[in-house]
């Protein structure tokens, strides 16, 4: 049964950790101050902050959505044994940003009301009336290779050999207890090809690679190895399917990188309880404990920005 709490419960996540180690203050408009803003009688800040942390940017909101139709091919897929065309994919996503944009230029009252439900673009919320040019071209030119890429990955490929492969999961949320911290992990695709006994889990990237595969990867596999009881880390294979590039990473972790993954989550969650007045009940610190980041050039892509700089008109 869910229940209302003045304060959220207390969890980590490879997203937490980077947005605190981004800017503090963010972090406490992100997980704290935004707490309970969806409720009819929430204070007025903590449902202005619910509002801004559902605000997406052009580049975010193209990663969920290709990562949504992969979900839908995949599961259709396996149901029918039949496979869209690259074109009707591609023109799908199309018709899922052009709705947003929709959402976001002659939606504000609807969003404003139910930003659940609707879309609001970061770019159009602050100020832009059309979306920069750059952007919309490159998002374009994006998608016709992802969508290709995606068809021809080593994973499809598996996929298409279904009764080779033993399928466990979509993409969910889902958590892991390491001691008494409870981790979030969001995992693309799981299942074991029963051929070489082995389970992968796939990780869909719509971007450029970042030093921090790893982590994610890593975290990805203490999951399976809890989930499932998987003793032999040899016995778990991860992949990361770069789409934009068209090309594909294989690992096999060692205890040795779990060990420093556990290391990393130990070190955050000692900086995380720094900014708590209370940890038994996650009650944060006031919002001026909370530093602003010195770098002010992260601050234009903050979904919060008109919290830190008044000159930004609120909107209500």
């Amino acid at each position: 049964m869910f229940e209302i709490k003045d304060y959220p419960e207390f969890s980590w996540s490879l997203s937490r950790h980077k947005t605190l180690m981004e800017c503090p203050r963010q972090y406490a408009y992100q997980y704290y101050t935004s707490h309970n803003g969806w409720l009819k009688n929430a204070e007025p800040v903590s449902r202005h902050a619910y509002r801004l942390k559902k605000l997406t940017s052009l580049e975010m909101l193209f990663g969920s959505e290709v990562h949504d139709i992969i979900e839908e091919v995949i599961t259709y897929y396996l149901k029918t044994e039949r496979v869209p065309s690259e074109e009707q994919l591609t023109e799908r996503v199309k018709d899922r940003m052009n709705r947003a944009f929709i959402h976001s230029t002659r939606h504000l009252d609807d969003w404003l009301n139910k930003p659940k439900h609707w879309d609001m673009l970061h770019e159009i919320y602050y100020g832009e009336s059309r979306l920069p040019s750059d952007k919309v071209s490159k998002m374009k030119s994006r998608l016709e290779v992802v969508i290709a890429h995606f068809l021809s990955s080593r994973t499809f490929q598996d996929i298409l050999n279904k009764e080779k492969m033993q399928f466990i999961e979509a993409e969910n949320f889902r958590h892991l207890m390491v001691g008494q911290l409870k981790v979030f992990v969001v995992l693309d695709l799981v299942y074991k090809d029963k051929e070489q006994n082995k389970w992968i889990i796939v990780d869909w990237k719509t971007g450029k690679k970042s030093e921090e595969d790893p982590y994610q990867l890593a975290l990805y596999a203490l999951y399976l190895q809890e989930a499932f009881s998987i003793k032999d880390l040899d016995d778990i294979v991860i992949r990361n399917e770069y789409l934009l590039e068209g090309t594909y990473e294989e690992h096999q972790l060692s205890p040795v990188t779990l060990e420093k993954v556990q290391e990393l989550m130990g070190m955050s969650v000692d900086r995380m309880f720094d900014y708590l007045e209370e940890p038994g009940i996650n009650r944060p610190l006031s919002i001026e404990s909370f530093e602003q980041t010195t770098d002010t050039r992260k601050c234009s892509r903050c979904n919060f920005l008109e919290f830190c700089f008044p000159s930004k008109e609120p909107r209500s």
